[in-house]
């Protein structure tokens, strides 16, 4: 019979802390998650089996990690801050389906890490509450390094979520929605308080699974980094028409080299019959792809 976790019990918490005197790191972002309903709500949307790897960004204490470990066939957890790994160690000490691991994930080799702890299991899931700070630039990571993974459910601020999941023409909609939605089917799984974490945050949060698209179900462009160009052209200044903004764009250019001019511009947005005056937060992930074929053709 497997282990239950424990960590949740607020006393066996506070008990951890005080025993090991540790204190939290504003340069880490650590906001430890406390609340076993919102545990739940997160291994539920992770849809974790015993035939997953599942990989942990960030353990804290372990109190997801025990979760984890429960429902996971193997867990790997990547902690940057040395001074958790003696909590980790007893915290973890009924689990042998688990290794914490050292490092940085910005730097680490993912795709090696993943290859080399999956072993027979056939599903990999990212699970984590990642520090706000640092958010879309590890999510970024994972996504355009193309790892073999199914899905990544994270905890993030609940603007990030929203802007991850927003559509055309909505406030929220930008260049992190259209580069998330590339990649992935974003779904949000549960609002979260800030009274669930400790120390408390000043923000609300939600947790949010990313379904990968295998790389024959994404939108199909010729050149995803020339796409991404002209959305983060698009997106550099809201307010400009998208003939504006991406004429003279810092970093996008024609085969020659030369800035798109009004005319080519205006003829592309033509000949996918959308206006001369539309902003980029009317168009689509597939409009934007279009759009970006035939300025490559310049």
């Amino acid at each position: 019979m497997k282990n239950e976790p424990w960590l949740t019990r607020p006393h066996k918490t506070k008990e951890v802390l005080q025993k090991y005197g540790f204190r939290f790191q504003k340069k880490f972002g650590q906001n430890f998650l406390l609340d076993p309903h919102v545990l739940d709500r997160i291994v539920a949307a992770a849809d974790l089996s015993g035939d997953d790897l599942a990989i942990e960004i960030g353990p804290g204490i372990g109190t997801l990690t025990q979760y984890l470990c429960y429902h996971a066939g193997r867990v790997a957890a990547i902690e940057i801050d040395r001074n958790l790994f003696p909590i980790l160690e007893e915290t973890l000490s009924d689990w042998d389906n688990v290794e914490v691991i050292e490092g940085d994930v910005m730097k680490l080799d993912l795709e090696s890490l993943i290859r080399e702890k999956r072993g027979e299991l056939t599903g990999v899931k990212i699970v984590a509450n990642l520090p706000y700070y640092i958010t879309t630039p590890i999510l970024m990571k994972i996504l355009e390094d193309n790892l073999p993974v199914d899905s990544v459910t994270v905890m993030v601020q609940e603007e990030v979520a929203g802007r991850m999941q927003a559509l055309p023409g909505t406030p929220d909609f930008g260049a992190l929605s259209l580069a998330v939605q590339y990649y992935a089917v974003p779904k949000i799984a549960a609002h979260v308080p800030p009274n669930c974490f400790v120390p408390r945050p000043n923000v609300g949060s939600s947790v949010i699974t990313l379904s990968i698209l295998p790389e024959d179900q994404r939108i199909p462009v010729r050149d995803a980094d020339h796409m991404f160009r002209v959305i983060r052209a698009s997106f550099g200044q809201r307010r400009k028409t998208l003939v504006n903004a991406l004429r003279g764009a810092p970093g996008l250019s024609k085969k020659d080299g030369s800035a798109y001019a009004r005319e080519e511009i205006e003829a592309a947005l033509e000949e996918l019959s959308l206006p001369s005056s539309i902003r980029g937060e009317k168009l689509s992930l597939e409009q934007f792809a279009r759009l970006s074929d035939r300025l490559l053709d310049l």
